[in-house]
């Protein structure tokens, strides 16, 4: 039987990015091929299904041993269990395997965007990962936009790497609970109408562009129609990666009609999608945009941008502005999804059949004939 390595140093972030893709990968693998033996190795104990073996190397200092993590830690365990093949699930490779080494490359936006090589700590750690990148057997990403990007920056084969489209998890869809619903709605004080942006707090998340088109919504900006702004502020805003979002709110002006409610719950995303009039998600860059396809699924109308892998995403399923930056484009599209119920109707149910492309079983299976790719 063969083995798989997988590092699963992100299990302490389960909901979130590069730990979220390994929680619902490892869901999904551990059922679409019993033939093949999924080993674990996380700095932390933690639940894994239960066709995995999970292998525990805690660390006493996160930020410390993280690059001693991967780069002897997670090699030793490969060699320890005896992998056919080591599976690194984010953007983080050691430079030495016992076995074929398959990484997987969300995007590269350390390239890609200026903001993140302001430090020299992250330009070395860059460079590092991009010359440990080449010892690759195989490169598993997102989407065809990251998949050019990456073949056009790292010196990779274009048959070296392969894109594997994320899904959306089960628990997104539009029927509601009506316990769950008011349990929501009592949690986070949420009027009857809302416009919801759930995500990161990256600048090229674009917060700053979508709180300037918020003061030109005024038809509907009120406090029976806020904004609502879901997820865990950054606790020091640099002004480079991260704005200061609260301090926006105040110079526009619009704190009355903008709402932030912090992190939420994985079990109450699903209702929070659902009760939202309009999902809003300005990025100017993502190697896949998972929010979207999520609120889709949920039966949600989607105010997007056609930046990054979005379209590729999105398809014709959401209202496409062509302008991240511009606020008043963003302003009027989320007006005319909100009072305009033909086109909402339309929109929720070009979502749904949008969202039912992508499914994490398809990831799985995807991600399995890479494996076997490796082996051979």
């Amino acid at each position: 039987m063969s083995r798989v390595l997988i590092n699963g140093w992100f299990f302490h972030k389960p909901n979130t990015g590069s730990g979220q893709y390994l929680r619902l990968l490892l869901k999904h693998l551990s059922s679409a091929d019993t033939r093949m033996e999924i080993h674990v190795i996380s700095p932390v104990s933690t639940e894994v299904p239960d066709s995995c073996t999970l292998h525990v190397h805690s660390t006493l200092d996160r930020q410390i041993n993280k690059f001693y993590f991967e780069q002897v830690i997670v090699p030793r365990a490969a060699k320890r269990v005896g992998a056919d093949v080591l599976h690194i699930p984010y953007w983080s490779p050691p430079f030495k395997s016992p076995c074929p080494m398959i990484i997987t490359i969300h995007d590269i936006i350390p390239i890609l965007l200026p903001e993140h090589s302001r430090s020299l700590i992250h330009r070395v750690y860059t460079a590092i990962t991009i010359a440990a990148t080449q010892g690759a057997s195989h490169i598993i990403t997102d989407s065809n936009t990251s998949h050019d990007d990456i073949v056009a920056n790292l010196n990779l084969a274009d048959t070296q790497v392969h894109t594997i489209h994320l899904g959306t998890d089960d628990v997104y869809k539009p029927q509601q609970n009506p316990v769950a619903v008011n349990k929501v709605r009592a949690s986070y004080n949420l009027p009857d109408t809302y416009i919801l942006y759930l995500g990161g707090f990256q600048r090229h998340k674009n917060l700053r562009h979508l709180l300037a088109a918020w003061t030109w919504a005024e038809p509907i900006a009120n406090e029976d129609c806020p904004l609502v702004i879901a997820g865990r502020l950054p606790e020091q805003p640099d002004g480079y990666i991260y704005d200061n979002l609260p301090n926006i709110v105040n110079e526009l002006g619009i704190n009355d009609t903008v709402r932030f409610i912090g992190e939420v719950k994985e079990e109450e995303k699903t209702t929070l999608y659902q009760l939202a009039s309009c999902f809003v998600f300005p990025s100017s860059y993502e190697g896949f945009g998972l929010p979207p396809l999520e609120a889709m699924a949920c039966g949600v109308p989607v105010v997007t941008t056609s930046a990054g892998a979005l379209k590729e995403v999105v398809g014709d399923a959401a209202y496409l502005i062509s302008e991240p930056v511009d606020a008043r484009e963003l302003g009027a599209a989320i007006i005319s999804v909100t009072v305009d119920e033909n086109l909402a109707s339309d929109l929720r149910q070009r979502g749904l059949i949008q969202s039912s492309k992508f499914s994490w079983e398809q990831t799985a299976i995807g991600t399995l004939e890479i494996y076997r790719k490796a082996m051979s």
